[in-house]
């Protein structure tokens, strides 16, 4: 066999292998733990569930009990940043999964997927600019994800606000419906402003994290970008699907500037971007990117 032949033999031996464990990474779902000291001095922490982008068919059965067992956390707060669905018969299915959550305060925005169902398309054109839906994608019943949710007890953020007391607190939400998909226009300002103002938006596009930063957000939480989902082991992710850097494709970072808790950060608002939990059904591979929600403990500031 020539030098060439064994080359090009490995090489797709390596691509084989690469692809057969972003089959399994895309199972390998974790829950990350992160803190930020945004509550007043002397309070109770809040523990938040959030997750976004679960992008549930129906028969995802193994996806869907890992999610219900997320109620084992018992977490103050559950915060959904949409993308719930990718099939048009998912609705029941997610509110099955769903149930156990809904025994604790919630908080939801939807996103391009709640909308409008996926479709097949080109993985390279994530590398050259935002998706966009496409004409003919099939509708999905936003309507009913919102009457169960909001029937569970969850505030509807979408263009809204809200308010709820947690652990003593009293938390007022501003959120917004999808950036994504144009959708998104900041509520009317509310003079009541809470002990800790708190954003929520599906696609964390700069415009909206601006936005909700000027409304006094103090923490902001989005997904929509999967992390990058295939990502470069040691270097991070290559895309996010919209114009928000790529250092911030997941994890706890600081907007517009450094972390509040760090030096330069004195104007910023805390922000967490979820790597979500699902992909497209036509993509269903992650790659140094492990499919998650997140228990992010809102801690007291020191004095």
């Amino acid at each position: 066999m020539s030098t060439v032949s064994k080359t090009a033999g490995a090489v797709v031996l390596a691509g084989a292998g690469v692809l057969a464990w972003s089959l399994v990474e895309a199972r390998s779902y974790t829950v990350r733990q992160l803190t930020a000291p945004v509550l007043p001095p002397g309070t109770k922490p809040v523990r938040i569930l959030h997750f976004s982008d679960l992008h549930v068919t129906p028969t995802q059965q193994g996806k869907l009990e890992w999610i219900s067992s997320l109620a084992a956390f018992r977490p103050d707060l559950v915060v959904d940043t949409g993308d719930n669905l990718a099939h048009e018969d998912a609705v029941p299915a997610v509110l099955d999964a769903l149930e156990p959550l809904l025994e604790f305060p919630g908080v939801f925005v939807h996103g391009s997927n709640d909308y409008y169902g996926p479709r097949a398309k080109n993985p390279l054109k994530y590398l050259r600019a935002p998706t966009k839906v496409r004409e003919g994608s099939r509708p999905l019943d936003h309507e009913a994800l919102t009457r169960g949710l909001t029937g569970g007890g969850w505030l509807d953020l979408n263009n809204a606000r809200g308010e709820l007391e947690i652990q003593g607190h009293r938390l007022s939400f501003a959120g917004l419906d999808d950036p994504h998909l144009n959708r998104d226009v900041l509520p009317e300002a509310s003079e009541d402003q809470g002990d800790l103002r708190i954003g929520v938006v599906h696609a964390p596009y700069v415009r909206a994290l601006d936005a909700l930063h000027a409304d006094g957000a103090e923490i902001i939480l989005a997904g929509h970008t999967h992390g990058g989902q295939v990502c470069v082991p040691g270097y991070g992710a290559l895309v996010t699907n919209c114009d928000l850097d790529t250092e911030r494709a997941k994890g706890l970072h600081g907007w517009p500037g450094a972390r509040p808790d760090m030096p330069g950060g004195e104007d910023s608002a805390w922000l967490h971007v979820s790597a979500g939990v699902g992909t497209s059904p036509y993509t269903p591979v992650r790659l140094a990117c492990r499919p998650e929600a997140t228990l992010l403990t809102l801690m007291p500031r020191q004095a």
